[in-house]
């Protein structure tokens, strides 16, 4: 009872209502909640600290920045949509802020829209050489269904992709990125589409930040190839996965395409079915299908495995 009554207290102020009300749209900075609500960024951060503290927002910080949203813990998180809920659309307060805010989300798209022009060269160039996204990503959905995921985790999510397929069905999920170049198109891709059950941090999937087992699937796309220690990295994926969860790897399969090492910084030119069930086999894992789909010059392969009870 006490924790209600602190969420109570807390949100029993206008300002704080209304950054309540704007953390259950997504995820933001400090930065960008002063811009949106037009107060002084010492009077938001004190604002922030409190609903912080009474459990209805979580703080997340992320270099020398720190984003806030509405807590994931189950009951603190449904107190605080459920509140948000009551909330009247055409108050005037509220209705500037929804207009703020679409301000903010269309200068994340802007910057979104930036980095892949000026990357767009080398993402067109790689695609040509294998199956469309869409295809790799029907197959995904056949190895690791949406139906009965608790919880996602995307490793390496760059531009959140793969959140934005399963959030669109429903599954609560985070990605994981060392990009924050990657990290902002993520963002500006899930607020594009309107997706509050997914969000993005930053992480190194060598030390992910979940001290136990915490998620029922977990993907790996597009990641492995750049990796130092594929192993690891796969290891590491399976300690934070909960017994019966799901792990799928979408990678290339061996070929001798060089200019991908040499332009691209991929450091393996894909990987060898016995290498990867190899590294399964250490992670405590059972490997499970194998799923092929051959392209121009490039094969994406989709290797499943789960964790035993």
């Amino acid at each position: 009872m006490q924790g209600i009554l602190d969420a109570l207290r807390a949100v029993a102020e206008p300002t704080r209502l209304r950054l309540l009300a704007l953390c259950a749209e997504g995820e933001f900075t400090v930065s960008e909640l002063t811009q949106i609500v037009g107060q002084s960024q010492p009077r938001v951060s004190r604002h922030l600290k409190q609903l912080s503290d009474a459990g209805l927002l979580e703080r997340l910080p992320e270099g020398s920045w720190v984003f806030y949203r509405v807590a994931s813990e189950a009951k603190a998180g449904q107190l605080a949509r459920h509140i948000v809920s009551q909330l009247p659309g055409d108050e005037m307060n509220l209705a500037q802020d929804h207009e703020r805010l679409a301000a903010v989300r269309r200068a994340r798209a802007d910057a979104a829209s930036n980095y892949f022009r000026a990357n767009a060269a080398q993402w067109d160039e790689i695609r040509s050489l294998q199956v469309d996204d869409a295809l790799v990503e029907q197959h995904l959905v056949g190895l690791l269904p949406p139906t009965g995921i608790g919880a996602l985790l995307d490793v390496g999510t760059g531009t959140g992709r793969i959140l934005e397929l399963y959030g669109e069905q429903g599954v609560t999920g985070i990605g994981v990125d060392l990009s924050r170049e990657m990290l902002a198109v993520a963002r500006a891709n899930l607020s594009k589409a309107g997706l509050s059950n997914v969000y993005v941090r930053h992480g190194d999937m060598y030390r992910l930040p979940w001290p136990a087992p915490a998620f029922d699937a977990i993907t790996v796309h597009q990641v492995l190839h750049f990796a130092d220690d594929p192993g690891a990295a796969i290891a590491e994926a399976a300690r934070v996965m909960r017994p019966g969860g799901r792990l799928v790897i979408v990678d290339l399969a061996p070929h001798d395409v060089e200019m991908l090492r040499r332009e691209h910084a991929h450091r393996r030119l894909g990987f060898a079915d016995g290498e990867v069930s190899g590294w399964f086999a250490d992670a405590g894992l059972q490997p499970g299908p194998v799923d092929r789909l051959p392209g121009n010059k490039l094969t994406i392969t989709l290797w499943a495995a789960t964790r035993p009870h």
